[in-house]
């Protein structure tokens, strides 16, 4: 018998799996235990026929493959290249003590090569925790297994290639492999081109300083309007007004990539924020996570750290809308099946683009709305008054005037000079938040906030004044503090004053900012 080490994932977690391959005397058969899903079971298949074509026969005898534990679901095709292993090493081939302290990944194909396969990111931080030396994957995955530090990596195309290794042989010169296909399939959250600039959105001055406001602290932001006015324009925008993820950041993001196989194996380590902007056709399991077989993460995961943009929110389905919810609050989405429950992170920044009607011509006045007053409350009503009371920002475009378009041809602050503000908004909210878990304003629980980070006097007396005043919430009064903070922290204030709470209160109500404000934005 021998035993070679694998990784189950389940969400991002990582726990090492003992591969056992046991030989005995039997009718000729070969089975798989362990609490094996399908695609694990039928590797059994694969298995017998790149052994054989690697270099040995299989048994004619009874083989049973044991996964252990065998109360842990296993699924995947990297369980693979353990099982043939074992094979070898159950038969004397390949010396049992080289196995030891090694973790094997990786998908066979029938020929004996070595196929790439999800996950590996994840997998080999975990077999790193688990206190393994060296984790052996297929080569196209070696740039992502190579992003953790505190363990050896190789990388090899064959299963011949492993056998010889293990033995001290020469290794055969076998052709490479090529990469998941589906790192180009559109869900790899890679932002917009850095050529986008917040100068091409003309006439919307107040809904750019919203944007850049949005950046600055994390907060999310709800844009209503007619069609062509600018809203996707100000949505793709906002990625580039983001600072670099941190390290730990650009690896949590990386390893979500990878386990769901869009991880591009030329640039391994994300380090700008993910954009994800998902069709309103697109179903539950896309959006939130979740699969039929493997549990993989969906659109609010791959946008960790980064940001969700829902064009024509009020069309997407509305059980996909309603599961905002607890990742709006959370930062986590929880996918729970019959046999499997996983956890994976979504802290995203979330930008809701709407129409103010079905005909999106209501309040314009350039087309004539004929949608009934009920179709209109119908439709808004598609987003629930709870996703939007979990909105930071409101802000109602319309189309800009002739004065608007003129002076939109004059020089305003770009992308860069504007990111540079985010990132100095940025440094103030760390300094701040050091000794704390958040990083953010948005992030910050209100009672914190109301306790050791209040506004001055005069601006906690006007948020005082509108929650008696049943104008505000004591929610939304937590939401509205959280905004004047990043208002602060954008002009430079210690504290958030009386005229940062009011600009707060009126991005939440989707009232018109102060010029002050944007005139201080206007000369960055």
């Amino acid at each position: 018998m021998a035993a070679v080490h694998s990784i189950a994932l389940d969400g991002l977690t990582g726990r090492p799996v003992e591969v056992e391959v046991d030989i005995a005397s039997g009718l000729s058969a070969t089975v798989v235990v362990g609490l094996a899903d399908a695609t694990v079971s039928e590797a059994r298949n694969r298995v017998r026929s790149a052994v054989v074509n690697s270099g040995t026969s299989w048994p004619d005898t009874r083989v049973t493959i044991n996964l252990a534990p065998s109360s842990l679901p296993k699924s995947g095709p990297h369980y693979d290249l353990a099982m043939g292993l074992g094979v070898f090493a159950a038969k004397a081939v390949v010396p049992v003590e080289t196995l030891a302290g090694t973790v094997f990944l990786g998908e066979l194909a029938l020929d004996g090569r070595l196929r790439p396969v999800r996950g590996v990111l994840p997998a080999t931080l975990a077999a790193a925790e688990a206190g393994f030396e060296r984790v052996v994957v297929p080569e196209s995955n070696v740039n992502e297994a190579r992003l953790v530090p505190s363990i050896a990596v190789v990388g090899v195309r064959s299963l011949r290639q492993v056998v010889a290794m293990l033995r001290g042989e020469e290794e055969p010169e076998d052709p490479p492999v090529p990469p998941l296909s589906e790192a180009g399939d559109g869900w790899s959250g890679v932002a917009p081109s850095g050529e986008l600039d917040l100068t091409d959105v003309v006439g919307q001055d107040d809904a750019c300083l919203a944007t850049v406001i949005a950046a600055s602290g994390g907060h999310h932001l709800l844009l209503t309007g007619p069609p062509g006015v600018g809203k996707t324009m100000l949505a793709q925008r906002l990625p580039a007004l983001l600072p670099d993820l941190d390290p730990n950041d650009s690896l949590e993001v990386s390893a979500l990539h990878s386990l769901a196989g869009v991880l591009p194996s030329d640039l391994p380590m994300l380090v700008r924020p993910p954009f994800l902007e998902p069709h309103h056709t697109a179903s539950a399991a896309a959006v939130v996570g979740g699969g039929s077989r493997v549990v993989r993460p969906g659109a609010m995961s791959l946008a960790h750290h980064g940001v969700l943009f829902l064009d024509e929110a009020p069309e997407f389905a509305s059980n996909v809308l309603e599961a905002l919810r607890q990742p709006l609050e959370s930062g986590q989405v929880v996918v729970s099946r019959a046999a499997q429950t996983a956890v994976f992170p979504a802290r995203f920044q979330l930008v809701l683009a709407t129409n103010p009607c079905p005909c999106g011509h209501a309040g314009s006045v350039m087309q004539r709305c004929e949608c009934p007053a009920a179709t209109r409350r119908r439709y808004a009503d598609r987003l629930s008054g709870p996703i939007r009371d979990r909105i930071d920002i409101h802000r109602t475009l319309v189309e800009p005037s002739r004065r608007d378009l003129a002076h939109g041809l004059i020089a305003r602050p770009s992308t860069g000079e504007l990111a540079e503000r985010v990132a100095q908004a940025r440094h103030r909210q760390r300094r701040r938040l050091v000794d704390t878990p958040w990083r953010v304003n948005a992030a910050v629980p209100g009672v914190e906030l109301r306790k050791v980070w209040p506004a001055h006097d005069d601006g906690s007396r006007l948020l005082e004044q509108q929650v008696r005043g049943h104008k505000v919430t004591p929610r939304s009064a937590d939401r509205v503090l959280r905004l004047a903070w990043s208002i602060a922290d954008l002009c430079g204030h210690d504290r958030p004053t009386i005229d940062d709470v009011q600009a707060a209160l009126d991005l939440r109500r989707g009232s018109a900012i102060g010029g002050e404000l944007l005139g201080l934005l206007g000369a960055a």
